[in-house]
């Protein structure tokens, strides 16, 4: 049974399908994050981020989903779009979107 936010093998297929290279728990708990900043003010505040998540921002900036950063962070439709339906299947539908990977249906 999938726990809230795991990084199931559903959801590695679905991010990694979606971003075309290999990802991270840590990028799956990132995206709540960029979602929010998005949302709200559009700036990321360098103190709140680490390391791994400088470096996810590259990776996205590089690929093209996003623009800027602390001073002001743009996305793609897409990439937004993305990161709400993981959102969705990693921290709202988590157990239902586990089963329907496992290939079983609560009714």
């Amino acid at each position: 049974m999938a726990k809230r936010g795991q990084l199931t093998d559903a959801i590695r297929h679905k991010m990694e399908t979606f971003l075309g290279r290999p990802t991270s728990l840590g990028e799956l708990h990132f995206i709540p994050y960029l979602q929010y900043v998005m949302v709200n003010d559009q700036v990321i505040d360098p103190k709140k981020i680490n390391r791994e998540e400088r470096d996810i921002l590259s990776l996205l900036r590089k690929a093209g989903h996003i623009e800027g950063g602390a001073s002001g962070l743009a996305v793609t439709r897409e990439y937004f779009a993305f990161m709400c339906d993981v959102l969705f299947d990693a921290y709202v539908a988590f157990e239902e979107a586990d089963a329907t990977a496992a290939g079983g249906t609560d009714g």
